[in-house]
């Protein structure tokens, strides 16, 4: 490689702050509102089934609804990502969520807001957001340059986690201080607000090449014969799987840690949550910091895991609240970094054409993998306890660990 080949290689892997690019100041504000509008409204679906049935079985459907579009969907709007402008599609999805907001809110009005009526909706529901996914994933490498491609993921990341914890608190709040159909348009009002800041976003056009136009099964098979050649996504890949079964799995079971290892109630889930928001906001700003260096990246991906492991293979001596809100701070934070560190690599590492196909498919191991983990880990947890349930995931995650560790790419940057 030339001097300036390397020069421009050396810029390119630098650290630099996402909001240093115009397109990316402009789009924040809005991904922050539509995240936002997006779990007030599983929150208030999840609500409205509560009130309904009082069964803890329908709201678990209600969110099963919402999730199951994401394992058959998601691949197919990833190629859907690959041909349009991902500017466009999220204006759809956006529109279209404020869209069934309002409609929830005039069945509620009107009194209709039965169970089959919010099936249908959380179904709607899940669809759209198994498009909207893979579009924002192949979205975001359009508003930045390389070197701010990881702050932009890590921002991203910090969005989410954020949003995750104050939706539901505004969702609540609004239904103290008004009604279900009020808390209803309101997330739509957001959802408005989120597009008209959105449209503002230009210049994310690309040409889209004649491969590209085939047939949706051509296209599919095209990007899993692409990730199947490439050693370095199998590699994180793996990385995800092995975090969602281990870190994400402890988080998606927070309910059951606080009542089963603590005896807790509601103020030391919230406690034990909080902790668990706290650190994910703290992964996220690690990564917001990164470089576009593939293999730094990598290695704080793999001290992530090492960590987290070792942090769960500790449950034993989980007894007192604040012990166990270090723990899950620190593991939450390690989880954020391995999932947001595995989405940077994945984007830096993947070829344009197959982005939206690529990272569809890394957002199904991502989201999938934690349910799955959920299920099976509290399986063994209610046969044996959790020490041992989280210590058969931690043992996998450090075998990865050691499989991995001198697997890391020899580039810097990939050009």
């Amino acid at each position: 490689m030339g001097t300036e080949a390397t020069e421009a290689h050396h810029i390119e892997a630098e650290h630099r702050s996402a909001f240093s690019q115009p397109r990316f100041r402009l789009y924040f504000p809005s991904s922050c509102l539509s995240t936002l509008s997006s779990w007030i409204i599983r929150f208030l679906f999840g609500w409205a089934a509560w009130e309904l049935t009082a069964s803890a079985f329908w709201v678990g459907s209600i969110a099963g609804l919402m999730l199951v579009p994401t394992f058959l969907l998601t691949p197919i709007f990833g190629i859907t990502a690959d041909r349009i402008n991902p500017r466009n599609g999220l204006l759809v999805t956006v529109s279209l969520m404020g869209f069934l907001a309002a409609v929830a809110a005039i069945i509620a009005t009107l009194g209709y807001l039965e169970l089959p009526a919010l099936a249908i909706l959380a179904l709607a529901f899940g669809v759209l957001t198994s498009a909207h996914a893979p579009i924002r994933l192949a979205f975001l490498p359009r508003l930045v340059e390389r070197g701010a491609l990881p702050s932009a993921i890590g921002y991203s990341a910090i969005i989410f986690n954020t949003s995750r914890i104050i939706g539901p608190a505004v969702g609540a709040w609004l239904l103290v201080v008004s009604t279900v159909p009020v808390a209803f348009a309101t997330a739509a009002v957001i959802c408005i607000g989120a597009v008209v800041m959105l449209a503002r976003v230009e210049g994310t056009e690309r040409e889209v090449s004649t491969e590209e136009r085939g047939s949706f099964m051509a296209q599919l098979r095209a990007g899993f014969v692409y990730l199947r050649r490439d050693s370095m996504l199998r590699q994180v890949f793996l990385l995800t799987l092995a975090s969602g079964v281990l870190g994400r799995t402890v988080i998606e079971l927070l309910p059951a840690v606080s009542g089963k290892l603590l005896g807790g109630d509601s103020a030391t889930l919230a406690t034990l949550t909080a902790a668990a928001g706290a650190g994910s906001i703290a992964g996220g700003l690690l990564v917001s910091r990164q470089s576009g260096r593939l293999r730094r990246l990598y290695h704080l991906v793999l001290l992530g895991l090492f960590i987290s492991a070792m942090t769960i293979l500790t449950a034993a001596f989980w007894h007192e609240v604040w012990v166990v809100a270090l723990a899950i701070a620190l593991i939450a934070g390690c989880t954020t970094t391995i999932g947001t560190g595995c989405q940077a690599l994945t984007q830096l590492t993947v070829q344009e054409s197959y982005r939206g196909r690529v990272m569809s498919l890394w957002a199904v191991v991502a989201m999938g993998t934690p349910a799955i983990g959920a299920v099976l880990v509290g399986t063994v947890a209610d046969a044996a306890g959790f020490p041992v349930a989280f210590a058969g995931t931690a043992v996998f995650a450090l075998v990865v660990v050691l499989l991995l560790r001198s697997r890391a790419p020899d580039q810097s940057v990939v050009s």
